[in-house]
């Protein structure tokens, strides 16, 4: 990557949002202070690289990217680090782009591959490029949940590609199922709301501005500790003084799409793109929430992206192509903020109490990606939108469901049952379920908590496909069709271009 020099610009977001005290929120390692708009004191250091439509950027709030950072060393026995799935030139992720390079430079041999978690199962061989076809095909990384002893509910397999899908742990002696993620970016996580897709490392809440800072330091310690254990395999648990340089490294870091191919520097003319912006825009918990929640009684905005408004007035003074393709991404942000959604059979909405189990309602994209400029939802607020039900129509009942899906590149997954809960959504009636993840509810095991897992923050988009947390959508332009057909948009072929564009230059 390209690395330069740079102090970040201060950002606003359009509601006159509250200033926060500084005191209690610099706990972090640094002042948790730039992302609730207070600009940074000491010049940070950005990286660039090319990506499938312009440049991402990494933005390192105190300094230049230290390799020397425990990030970037092997504390386990099988020769990872927390480099090997989150790289600075895929915003802090991995694609399978990456991953087939690396197979092919090294047979399988290189970490990356290690068969705990990098292999479609445990039993494969590191040479077996068959074996790691989830992770070369689709960016995917085998999570093993422990179904609970209490669960609600009871599971089996339907489809089981790779034979480990529902298996007893010969460690555990547990039951357990195999689901297959996306490696979540190790960069914007003073935005969380919930660590991993799932939630399983938000040991304490991100729900309160007084405790944020020194929860989310807590969880992220304790996610750094399981990966290391898990991931890294290690025998020993890393030190304090590692985990927290880890955890520092992290919370330095803010990634962003600073380039797009066709209309140039997402941060020139006013506009407000890149990660160097991203690191100073106000946030804290609660911020513009979709459920009235917000701590300071403002109501929600479906305007949620402003970054860029100030391209809505055109520069005279650019070409007429750079000039087409800033209008396209400017009323890509209007469709985003305010095209109407028809949401149904959205478990966390359609039978959420707050608002009243509405069978169906009209909503934006906003309202799941509420937190202004970021992407993600401010509060915990996991969803099913049906991403993990089967493509196919022999397991899903929902016609838009169906629809949505067929616009997806659905990667060959375990298909498990699930029986023994009632239907979210008709009172009173029990009905079985279909899935190739149950998300939360492998951990809670509550039937409420179904397939249901969070949104991520949505910048630096660009540099990291496959999306959604099962790699479903190739492109973003596959995301978009997801949406049209799932949510009955009803885009033109324009409007999902404009999006498309938007989406891409975050």
């Amino acid at each position: 990557m390209r690395e330069l020099n740079g102090n970040a610009n201060r950002q606003r977001w359009p509601h006159a949002l509250p200033r926060l005290g500084l005191a209690s929120l610099c706990l972090l390692g640094f002042c948790i202070g730039t992302a609730f708009g207070s600009p940074p004191t000491a010049p940070g250091r950005l990286q660039v690289a090319p990506d499938s439509t312009g440049m991402i950027g990494v933005y390192k709030l105190d300094g230049p990217l230290d390799r020397s950072n425990p990030f970037f060393q092997s504390l386990g026995t099988n020769g990872r680090s927390c480099a090997t799935c989150h790289d600075s030139a895929q915003a802090m992720s991995i694609t399978p782009a990456s991953a087939q390079h690396r197979f092919e430079e090294t047979d399988g041999t290189d970490p990356l591959f290690s068969n705990i978690d990098g292999a479609n199962c445990p039993s494969v061989l590191r040479s077996d490029r068959a074996g790691h076809s989830l992770l070369l095909r689709s960016g995917l990384i085998r999570v093993g949940i422990a179904i609970p002893a209490d669960a609600e509910y009871s599971i089996s397999v339907v489809h089981d590609p790779y034979g480990c899908a529902l298996q007893v742990d010969s460690k555990t002696g547990l039951l357990t199922a195999s689901v297959y993620r996306r490696p979540l970016p190790a960069a914007n996580l003073v935005f969380l709301s919930g660590v991993m897709f799932d939630g399983r490392e938000t040991v304490l809440p991100l729900t309160n501005a007084a405790t944020f800072a020194a929860n989310l330091r807590a969880d992220l310690v304790h996610q750094v500790i399981d990966a290391t254990f898990g991931h890294a395999q290690a025998a020993t648990s890393p030190t304090d003084a590692q985990v927290n340089a880890i955890v520092d490294f992290e919370l330095a870091l803010f990634t962003g799409q600073i380039w797009d191919e066709r209309a140039g520097s997402l941060a020139a003319d006013g506009a407000l793109g890149g990660p160097r912006n991203l690191a100073v825009q106000n946030y804290y918990p609660g911020v513009n929430d979709t459920l009235g929640q917000d701590p300071f009684g403002l109501p929600f905005n479906s305007n949620a992206m402003g970054l860029f408004d100030a391209w809505a007035r055109p520069n005279p003074e650019i070409d007429e192509d750079q000039l087409e393709a800033r209008a396209a991404i400017v009323a890509g942000e209007r469709l985003f903020n305010a095209a109407p959604i028809k949401i149904t059979n959205v478990r966390g909405l359609n039978d959420n109490p707050a608002l009243n189990r509405p069978t169906s309602f009209i909503g934006h994209c906003t309202s799941c990606h509420d937190t202004p400029n970021v992407g993600n939802h401010s509060l915990p607020l996991p969803l099913d939108i049906g991403t993990s039900h089967s493509a196919s129509s022999n397991f899903e009942a929902d016609p838009a469901v169906v629809a949505g899906m067929s616009q997806l590149s659905v990667p060959n997954l375990p298909v498990f049952l699930i029986a023994g809960c009632p239907n979210p959504f008709t009172t009173g009636q029990a009905e079985s379920f279909y899935t190739t993840d149950p998300g939360r509810a492998l951990l809670t095991g509550r039937c409420a908590d179904f397939n249901r897992v969070k949104g991520p923050v949505l910048r630096g988009l660009a540099a990291r496909a496959p999306y959604f947390h099962n790699g479903a959508a190739s492109s973003l332009r596959q995301v978009v069709n997801f949406y049209n057909q799932r949510f009955q948009m009803g885009l033109t072929e324009t409007q999902t271009t404009q999006i498309t564009a938007f989406l891409r230059s975050l």
